[in-house]
């Protein structure tokens, strides 16, 4: 049974920078379009790189602790209770980071829509994903740098 206050940790990241631990609570729960994870993350540490999804609106409530939200234009500190929504495409660009002290614990709420593209700009890598995001059910999950974009055509021959 999923719980929020008791959750059970199925996933974490130990990459520099970027360690947490993940409850899947809409996968526990059942959910099967809507994705819902807990996301635990210790002081420094961050959840993903600065992004943004092209087919997939997200919802992020924090539980507990004083996560900062980072978009290309500002960073300001959240506090317990705030809701904030990321919309499809630039203006959804955001990254969850705890500056603070203590352990922050936010929830992710999101469409599971499949394909889908995630933007990483400060990279210039974007993934495509053959699968919802969050890891569901098997599925491609390729990562590409944008600067190796080649035109439509190249490499195409006509038909024999």
């Amino acid at each position: 049974m999923a719980n929020l206050f008791d959750p059970d940790f199925e996933e974490s990241s130990d990459q520099d920078g970027f360690t947490y631990r993940r409850a899947k609570l809409g996968a526990q729960a059942g959910a099967e379009r809507l994705g819902a994870s807990l996301f635990a993350l210790s002081p420094g540490e961050a959840a993903f790189p600065l992004h943004y999804h092209l087919g997939n609106e997200e919802m992020l409530v924090v539980i507990s602790g004083t996560p900062s939200l980072r978009t290309p234009d500002n960073e300001r500190e959240l506090k317990a209770g705030e809701v904030v929504s990321f919309p499809r495409g630039e203006a959804g660009a955001h990254q969850i980071v705890n500056r603070s002290n203590e352990e922050a614990r936010v929830l992710l709420l999101s469409e599971m829509n499949a394909p889908e593209i995630v933007v990483r700009p400060e990279s210039g890598k974007l993934s495509a994903f053959g699968r919802p995001p969050g890891g569901r059910g098997e599925g491609m999950h390729k990562v590409f740098r944008q600067s190796d974009e080649v035109s439509f055509w190249e490499g195409e021959d006509p038909p024999p």
